[in-house]
């Protein structure tokens, strides 16, 4: 298992961490498996979208803020309800398939590590199969 170290600049940040992922498959030198992505963080997530188009993160860090203020007469006392709500729509992982030592990714997709409670010092796990 590797573990990716991240800092996030912005209360609602999407990191695009294609590239240290990809990075991760070579150095293991798997030809074909599965590369799991998990962030152990209530408030943040990992979700595969366009990385061609920095608007498109944009866009849905908008719409999420839409859907769900950052004020919304909350329960929780900690004063980031929406960060969780937001955690848990995107989710707290991602499986990606490796064939051929390379991460099987359609022609515009990308991996971004999203943060909805930074900016903080984060962790992501990577766990690689083989099959």
């Amino acid at each position: 298992m590797e573990v990716i170290k991240i800092e996030t600049n912005y209360q609602f940040d999407f990191v695009n961490i294609t590239t240290k992922i990809r990075n991760i498959v070579t150095e293991s030198n798997i030809s074909s498996g599965l590369v799991t992505i998990f962030v152990p963080h209530t408030t943040a997530g990992v979700t595969i979208n366009e990385g061609a188009d920095p608007a498109v993160a944009e866009d849905i860090i908008k719409e999420l803020n839409t859907i769900i203020p950052l004020r919304n007469n909350y329960s929780h006392l900690e004063g980031n309800s929406a960060a969780h709500i937001k955690s848990s729509l995107m989710g707290c992982s991602q499986n990606v398939i490796v064939e051929n030592g390379q991460l099987v990714l359609g022609t515009w997709q990308a991996i971004f590590f999203c943060d909805f409670d930074g900016p903080r010092h984060r962790k992501i796990f990577v766990k690689i199969c083989e099959c």
